[in-house]
């Protein structure tokens, strides 16, 4: 080998070493950099005219397990839908109450009970009558603010909608001018690993609002497909559309036109966890806003529904006629079966034993349409309210199993009924993070180890000072030549 061929061999070689030793420091420099990948040098042999002519850095390359990476981005999805929906059931369970606790629903059934069958054993007692109306006031209360809270759920439900679609939208368009510019750091033989990590941590926060699939590109691109089948990015980004609403009420569905799905691109798609889309945070919002609250809203109105029925029943009341409101009413009005939707956030007591509606509480003991006070020792009326209350009878509407119960055995289901979802969605929360939390381990085990690094840093300070050697010694060869 001539003098000059070894001359640009070892060059070569000092080059290599200090271009690995910008890696490593870079490596060791961002290891607790969220989303950094860690660099590795990709090197081969030179050769000029089929002889050896050193080492050519061909470039830097991410480590990164597609695999790993992939699967813990789905397992992070079904974390957060979990988890979104755990969450729901318990805000439910939360404006339920616990059962028998102070202020649950259960609780202010059974006060309103108990004060019934207390003013029963003193008929005469207007202060018995008082309590009678309070806790009945408590309870359609309380059932109010149950159908409240699921109106304000749903409603912050189509709002975060509408903000995560924006947050889709401009990530997809952010990964899309990132594959436009690794594409030009690339065919400029420039590093575009920075460019690499930006994009991996948007795809991270896509793929936990709608879980994704990401395919490789030439020149470094990539295209993304929800698992549900859905292009989002091909070529271009697509996008996404979608509509707040502002409030949502117990009437506002999306089978009825009222509330916006999704679009992608200029067609309409299912927008249920089920759909296209489904899997990560945006479809667990739009089955909170679609379905387990507008159930739970059914549910709840079926119960407002029993108490209104109880009170209105033939020949409970004979002071009043067929037709008329009884006890509690709906909205002063009597029940309308065909207007049950919503009922829940209506129902009231009765103006007529309301003293601060110009009502009479006497009329708790004498009959809702008396005109006039009765016997003061008659508990008959009274008592029949409290035996109305008591008495198991099917539900006629809502999604109760076929069992008769009292209304406080349908508000001990209701709450059930949250309980158990409430559970069901925590156990597969559970699982999905245990599945990410061991995937997310793997995935770290291709990160930077800085003992590692530091050994590797040691071996590249041997090849550049054996390099620089071979240079040193070449150049006394040729000092040797010239003196000569």
């Amino acid at each position: 080998m001539s003098i000059t061929g070894s001359l640009t061999n070892a060059l070569s070689g000092l080059a290599a070493a200090s271009r690995a030793a910008d890696v490593v420091s870079s490596n060791v420099a961002n290891a607790m950099t969220e989303g950094f990948a860690r660099r590795e040098l990709n090197l081969s042999s030179q050769t000029v005219d089929g002889n050896g002519a050193g080492v050519k850095v061909d470039g830097v390359a991410r480590a990164v397990n597609t695999v790993v990476l992939a699967d813990r981005r789905l397992a992070d999805a079904a974390t957060a839908n979990a988890s979104t929906l755990a969450d729901f059931y318990v805000r439910i369970e939360t404006v339920l109450g616990e059962s028998g606790a102070d202020g649950s629903l259960t609780s202010v059934i059974d006060d309103f009970e108990a004060s019934l069958i207390d003013s029963a054993s003193r008929p005469d007692s207007e202060a018995r009558q008082a309590s009678v109306l309070a806790k009945a006031e408590d309870l359609t209360e309380k059932i109010n603010s149950i159908s409240k809270e699921i109106e304000t759920i749903r409603t912050s439900a189509d709002v975060e909608i509408g903000r995560q679609v924006e947050t889709l939208n401009t990530s997809l368009q952010r990964v899309d001018e990132l594959n436009a510019q690794i594409i030009a750091q690339l065919s400029s033989q420039r590093d575009a690993t920075a460019l690499m990590d930006e994009r991996q941590l948007l795809v991270d926060k896509i793929s936990e609002i709608v879980p994704v699939r990401e395919v490789t590109r030439d020149l470094g691109q990539i295209s993304l497909y929800t698992t549900g089948g859905a292009i989002l990015l091909e070529g271009n980004a697509k996008s996404i559309g979608f509509s707040t609403s502002g409030v949502v009420t117990a009437e506002r569905t999306l089978t009825s036109g009222v509330l916006s799905g999704l679009s992608l691109g200029s067609l309409s798609i299912d927008s249920s966890d089920a759909g296209v889309m489904g899997g990560g945070t945006l479809g667990a919002l739009f089955t909170i806003r679609d379905t387990v609250a507008p159930e739970m809203q059914i549910q709840i109105d079926a119960l407002a529904r029993d108490f209104i029925s109880r009170f209105e029943e033939t020949g409970l009341d004979p002071t009043v006629s067929a037709g008329d409101p009884g006890l509690f009413t709906d909205a002063g009005a009597a029940l309308d079966i065909a207007s049950e939707t919503g009922l829940a956030g209506r129902i009231a007591v009765n103006a007529l034993v309301d003293p601060a509606r110009g009502g009479e509480l006497w009329r708790l003991r004498d009959g809702l349409g008396a005109i006039s006070q009765g016997s003061v020792g008659n508990s008959a009326q009274i008592s029949a309210f409290a035996e109305a209350l008591s008495n198991t009878a099917y539900a006629s509407s809502g999604s109760f199993t076929g069992v008769a119960r009292s209304s406080s055995g349908l508000a001990a289901e209701i709450l059930s009924q949250a309980s158990s979802s409430r559970q069901d969605y925590e156990d597969r929360e559970t699982y999905a993070l245990s599945r990410s939390t061991a995937l997310n381990e793997m995935q770290l085990e291709d990160g930077v180890d800085t003992d590692y690094e530091m050994q590797k840093l040691m071996q590249i300070e041997q090849f550049y000072s054996a390099n620089a050697r071979v240079i040193q010694t070449l150049d006394q060869l040729m000092q040797q030549i010239l003196d000569l």
